[in-house]
């Protein structure tokens, strides 16, 4: 309740404020009270002061009449409706979080009982279901909350009790549920309190979702699932034998019962994929980054790690479990981090810890450049290509092959590293989207043979679980090798990422500016980009979350939008549509009113015209993909799908057709090459020939459900 710098003016009239060292009174009011969570130590002290104990109780009946006093309904609903809140008939306790109103009047209530408690040196009761008369106040004018309060006056019939059950609650026991209760209410007061959408995406109407009603469907603009891989019928066929033939789960951990011939099979899979020696597999990505981060710091002498200002929390979270020194430089800032680097002699263990895609301003990393740095100042490579493997190089081995697009096109599938390239001088890469662009669960990392060995028999995060089931880790390889010799997909998703960027850049819609597929849309108020997507949702059947604080930093909210290979035409016609029409509706800054105020996150500025880091020509080499329409059906590679079954006739063996389904198949396959030739670049004088055994311009491909 108080505010620390405005006590000094008061020592010399307070024998308590006086008396007491500056220290120990900024300890006292930071400090939640054990007994009475919603206000601080220093303020359960005062309120058994004769002047401000009195005064404390006044001021804070003040504050909950003041809530109490709001305007007639009318204006309460208008309210709530301004802050993309719509109150239903049934009102529960978590719905009187979402109204600003009616949880700012809860958090006067409690902290009113908690003085009128502190002041008689009692405890508040916590079993009792009859509101306090500060609570009762706090409902007036709200729905949410008068709903709720009228629900908690109702008799409640209590279950008989024995004589043990009776015994009261010792008064001075620690009161968990009010600290769980005040650490949300911090949360719902700043705003950053994380909503969880009820969205079941469909396998056979990717992108369509239903919501919590089965009959209700939205189209998903905001899932990591970049290429619909989670549906593609080879990885679901190849899920379903190896389900069929190995069960549901994995049976232990890596050490007793879980290292099967899949798991093997996987890493082997993604080493090659990297042109590295080894790999690991983790359960998810966040494991992955943090179980390697956290041993490898630990383990190297006096290690210190160099991190970037937006690296993901599940790197933050693995230096600092490592308990290594960090020194962390400014967002993909080369001087700074030179200017760190310097600090330390050459032989002192560094660690240069940054991603390749970073996804929620969709900015890439500088990884040759750092490459560089960390070679001059004896240091290692981390990169994290969580939001890049599959949707960037010829083969989909991310940032660091991309940028070298030729060489690892002329590669091929081979699993030698290609000296001097930007990938082979990467030291250590981790990813995650097993989980992401290849549309399944789990996570990796992959490099030299004794460092993943070392991995394997340090890391608690990598022993102590239960290894991914043997059909999602057949899944998973299933699609990576699907990615590997298909190009189509993420060339078709940067077609449609680039068409969505052009159309609301044309509206004045502010996009934060970068070279990936990421398309975040800049708001730049917590309340706002929540009303946002409510509305999107509630109003135009489109999902997409809004992303706040700590996601993001404070004024730069954002509707992340993801647009897939999958999005037809149309469905990106309404997508725009319905973004104009609530950027209206909501009065948020378009890029002409955020120049005006001299920007944010790049938007308004000198920095918005960015290159895509796909060129057109490498676009081309899947042909000329084309933007589906509404009633078309997605491609799949025959090529590509018969080098999946291929690779798992070992273990599941080959997968038999009936006669009649390889007429069908042959017929389709007919039909796609025709469909591929005729999509061909007509400018060209002659389609060219594939200068890599990918094979990948000319690939023929069937249609499937989608």
């Amino acid at each position: 309740m108080e505010k620390f710098s405005s006590l000094a003016r008061f020592k010399s009239s307070c024998p308590f404020l006086g008396g007491t060292k500056t220290s120990t009174l900024r300890a006292l009011s930071s400090a939640i009270s054990p007994r009475f969570p919603s206000i601080s130590q220093l303020t359960e002290r005062a309120v058994n002061c004769p002047i401000m104990g009195p005064a404390l109780v006044m001021r804070s009946t003040q504050m909950v009449a003041g809530y109490a006093s709001i305007a007639g309904q009318a204006d309460v609903q208008k309210i709530h409706h301004s802050k993309g809140i719509f109150p239903g008939t049934s009102v529960s306790d978590a719905d009187i979080s979402k109204c600003p109103h009616a949880s700012a009047a809860r958090a006067a209530a409690r902290m009113a009982d908690d003085l009128a408690a502190a002041s008689t040196a009692k405890a508040p009761e916590t079993k009792k279901e009859v509101p306090s008369m500060a609570q009762k106040a706090a409902a007036a004018g709200c729905p949410f909350y008068k709903a709720a309060a009228a629900a908690k006056e109702q008799p409640v019939k209590l279950p008989a009790m024995t004589e043990a059950q009776t015994t009261p609650a010792i008064s001075d026991a620690y009161n968990y549920d009010k600290f769980y209760a005040a650490e949300l209410e911090k949360k719902h007061k700043d705003q950053s309190y994380r909503y969880f959408n009820n969205i079941n995406r469909l396998a056979t109407k990717f992108p369509i979702a239903h919501t919590a009603s089965v009959k209700e469907e939205v189209q998903v603009w905001c899932a990591n699932d970049y290429l619909g891989m989670g549906n593609n019928p080879v990885v679901l066929e190849t899920m379903h034998r190896a389900l069929d033939k190995y069960g549901a789960g994995a049976g232990g951990t890596r050490n007793i019962a879980g290292n099967s011939a899949m798991h093997l099979s996987l890493e082997r899979e993604l080493a090659t994929l990297h042109r590295k020696e080894s790999a690991l597999v983790f359960s998810s990505c966040y494991v992955a980054n943090d179980a390697t981060l956290s041993t490898l710091g630990s383990k190297l002498p006096g290690c210190v790690y160099f991190s970037d200002a937006s690296n993901h929390a599940s790197m933050i979270q693995g230096i600092r479990h490592s308990g290594a020194k960090k020194e962390i430089f400014k967002h993909n800032d080369l001087n700074d981090l030179e200017a760190k680097l310097q600090k330390y002699p050459k032989d002192t263990p560094k660690i240069i810890a940054f991603e390749s895609v970073y996804s929620m301003c969709g900015s890439i990393g500088p990884i040759k450049e750092i490459c560089d740095l960390a070679k001059k100042y004896g240091a290692l490579t981390f990169l994290d290509e969580v939001h890049a493997v599959g949707l960037y190089g010829p083969r989909g081995a991310g940032v660091a092959e991309h940028l070298d697009w030729e060489s690892h096109q002329m590669a091929g599938q081979s699993s030698e590293p290609i000296k001097d390239s930007v990938m082979d001088r990467i030291d250590m890469i981790t990813a995650g989207t097993l989980g992401k662009a290849y549309g399944t669960v789990g996570g990796y990392v992959a490099g030299s043979g004794d460092f993943i060995d070392m991995i394997r028999s340090y890391a608690p995060g990598f022993i102590f679980t239960t290894s991914l089931p043997p059909a999602t880790v057949a899944g998973a390889r299933a699609s990576v090798i699907y990615q590997k010799h298909h190009v189509g997909d993420r060339a078709l998703k940067q077609v449609n990422v680039r068409t969505v960027k052009e159309r609301f850049s044309a509206l004045d819609i502010p996009v934060v500016p970068g070279p990936s597929h990421i398309v975040p849309v800049l708001v730049g108020d917590a309340g706002l980009a929540k009303a946002a997507s409510d509305k999107l949702l509630h109003e135009h059947g489109i999902y997409v979350q809004a992303i706040n604080f700590p996601t993001v930093a404070v004024g730069e909210e954002r509707l992340r939008v993801t647009v897939t290979p999958r999005h037809t035409a149309e469905q990106i016609d309404g997508l725009i549509s319905a973004m104009d029409s609530v950027f209206t509706e909501l009065n948020i800054n378009r890029i002409s009113e955020w120049a005006k105020l001299g920007g944010r996150a790049n938007v308004g500025t000198s920095k918005e015209n960015v290159e895509p880091i796909w060129s057109n020509a490498q676009i081309n080499t899947a042909g000329q993909p084309q933007t589906l329409h509404d009633g078309d059906t997605a491609l799949v590679n025959v090529n590509a799908v018969q080098v999946v079954r291929e690779s798992f006739e070992d273990l599941l063996g080959a997968v038999e057709l009936s006669e009649t389904e390889l007429k069908v198949e042959a017929a389709l396959m007919t039909g796609a090459v025709e469909h591929i030739a005729g999509a061909l670049p007509k400018k060209v004088k002659a389609p060219r020939a594939p200068v890599n055994p990918i094979g990948m311009s000319v690939a023929p491909t069937i249609a499937v459900s989608a």
